[in-house]
This record gives structure tokens, sequence and C-alpha cells, in this order.
């Protein structure tokens, strides 16, 4: 008998996993051995170590949440309370289920993606996918709370924020209030590729994963944290969603976390730094936009800045500073965009009537895809 986690109990077991080994190590399986951990998925109840699924996170006792199962078939499902069981009778994608330990399965990131976004909005599953494409995870006890639309954390109900990497010096009252820019995140390897997600929206042909669908040809790789991908969907994604439009701009729009090297007179004017990691590039403006957050606020940090973007200059690169406040400020965020345009030699124009309301719609959606509060 074999134990097959899907859906929230399969993210919340995604992001333990990128917490505690900063990769996903879960084994890739075949596509017969997939069909066959599925078929043998029949949760009897001898059949499933819940200890075993409460030291992956995958369940927790003391939750009221119930443990996510893909069965083959209805003759597969049994009466627990503790389950919630999903038929899923189609042949798999290659590469939809991976292996975790001994006899217990989940479904990959990508997979896990695509039954998560089922029914929800374009931009609560993208900013999913900017997470498993990017090298950050967001807290395992995150997933719940978001998934119900709720704010994460809440008061005084936060995760030791000891090993977080969107934390600078801060005593514990400045971290909380923090939360209000800066969702809590770890640093990790990447979860899925974009080829990935790709295979299984070409799987995902029923229209409630419509969302899910249009997510993955909006999503990019590369992103560093949750406030990165904010930006990245603020100001990259398509007008008629509430976006600004960017990534339509020649020469591939919007990279995240993009590599310029720098010449000799670069490194000179950036006191000896080689090169630059640009958190948000837009190619065809020669623009690097910088989201200021909390750790750039550091003495060490804003030297560092200086010296590299003096070297960006140097290399004819326009660098714009977007500040925490400003990531909820529209009418700053469509002046970055109007300035990317113009450098690029391209007409800012909006096609869309009453485009500020979706503007502000789509920013609170995207806030609330990673548990942060409506501006």
């Amino acid at each position: 008998m074999t134990t097959v986690i899907s859906h929230l109990s399969a993210l919340r077991a995604i992001r333990r996993a990128r917490r505690a080994y900063s990769a996903l190590p879960w084994d890739s399986v075949d596509s017969e051995q997939q069909a066959q951990a599925l078929a043998s998925c029949i949760p009897n109840n001898d059949a499933i170590d819940f200890g075993a699924l409460s030291i992956l996170d995958a369940w927790n006792e003391d939750d009221s949440e119930l443990l996510d199962l893909l069965v083959s078939s209805e003759d597969n499902r049994r009466p627990d309370k503790r389950l919630l069981q999903h038929i899923l009778s189609a042949p798999l994608p290659e590469g939809a289920i991976m292996h975790v330990e001994a006899d217990i399965y989940a479904t990959s990131p990508a997979m896990t993606a695509m039954l998560c976004s089922k029914n929800e909005s374009v931009a609560k599953s993208l900013m999913l996918l900017m997470e498993l494409l990017g090298t950050y995870s967001l807290p395992p006890g995150a997933t719940y709370p978001i998934a119900y639309d709720d704010i994460w954390p809440k008061g005084d109900d936060c995760e030791a924020m000891d090993d977080l990497d969107c934390r600078g010096d801060q005593s514990a009252a400045e971290q909380q209030n923090e939360t209000r820019y800066e969702q809590a995140h770890y640093k990790c390897e990447p979860a899925t590729t974009i080829e990935e997600l790709e295979a299984v929206a070409r799987f995902a042909k029923s229209s409630s994963y419509t969302s899910f669908r249009t997510a993955v040809n909006l999503a990019r790789p590369g992103s560093a944290s949750p406030a990165e991908s904010l930006m990245f969907a603020v100001l990259g994604a398509p007008m008629r969603f509430g976006g600004f439009g960017c990534c339509s701009l020649p020469m591939g729009g919007l990279l995240l976390n993009h590599r310029i090297d720098f010449d000799t007179l670069a490194v000179n004017m950036s006191s000896g730094i080689p090169y630059a990691i640009c958190d948000l590039y837009c190619p065809a403006a020669g623009v690097d936009n910088e989201y200021n957050g909390i750790g750039h606020e550091l003495q060490n940090a804003r030297i560092h800045d200086g010296n590299r973007n003096n070297g960006l200059k140097a290399m004819g690169i326009h660098v714009l500073v977007i500040n925490r406040d400003q990531m909820k400020d529209l009418v700053a965020l469509e002046a970055f965009a109007q300035t990317m345009h113009r450098l690029a030699g391209v007409r800012f124009r909006y096609r869309i009537k009453g485009y500020r309301k979706r503007q502000a719609a789509w920013l609170n959606a995207l806030r609330a895809g990673i548990g942060l509060v409506p501006v």
C-alpha cells in the first residue's frame, strides 16, 4: 500500500522540505511507477503512517485540516474523517508524482500548483508559481491561511524569525511590524521549471484550471523573494489584469535577478565589484528596478548598494529604486512603468477603462496570494 499526498497537504510538505533542506530532496519516478503508486493508494486505517506524515508537515494531529490524498478510483476510497480523498483517474503527465520516502509519495510541485489553483484567481495562482519557480519558499504555516484568503501571520502568531531571509537586525516588534510590507520567507533552490509547469498546463484542460493555465503564461523564473514576485507581477502583467504591461516590452520584457558583468571602468567605479544582480531588469529600457527592502537599510548594505549602482551607471544602465511604501502606491508604480516604456521607445497608453480600479484589485489580489493585508 502507498500513500499519495496532494493539494494543500503536498504544498505544505514541499514548503517544509525546501525550508529544511534548501531544496526539494524528493525523487522523480517514471510514468509506470507513478501509475503503480496511485493505483495502490488505498487509504485503509493501517496503511497510512500519520506519524511520518506529521514529520513531513503534510498532516498535523492538532490541526483541524484534513489530509489530502489522491486515489485512482471510487473503489479505492475509504471512510475516514481525517482524510480528503480526491479521485484522479486520467493518465497523469510525466513527472506528476514524486517519491518522498518508504511508501509515501506526493504530487510534484508543478502538479501540486495545478491542484491548488483549481477555481482560484489568476493572481493567487501566479504568486504560487513565482514561489515554486523562485529561490525562496514561504513557511509551511502560511499554507492554509493563504488558501483561505486569510492574513498570515496574525498578531503574535509568528514563527521563529531567526532564520528568515527577509529580516535584518530588528527587534521582535519591528519584525512583526515589517510583515505589513514583506512576507516571511526562506532561501532555497527552485522547486520546478517553466517546462514542467507547461506540461502540467497541457494536462489541465478543464475550465476549473483556466487561471492556472493563464498564470503559467505569465510566470517567470528567478524571483528571490515574495516582494520581488509582487513587483514583477504588478509592473509586468498585462493591463487587462491590472498590471502595467512591462513584460510586453521588447527583448524579453522583464528579467528577474539578471546578472550584469562589469567592464573595467564599471569595476573601478564600483570599488572592485565584478558584476551586479538586478532584481528586475528591463533590457529594452536599460533599467534595473531594485526593491529596497529591510536588508538594504543596513549601513553596510547602503554602502554596497551605492558602489554597485555606480558600476551599473558606468555600464549605461539606469537604476530605479522602489521602496516598500511605493509598492503600495499605484501612481508611483505607474511612473516607473512609464519611465521604462519611454526609455524603451514604446508609447505607454491604456486601452482599457477603469484601469485604476483594476490595478488596485490586482495589487490586493497579489498581496492576498502571499498572505499580506490589502492596501
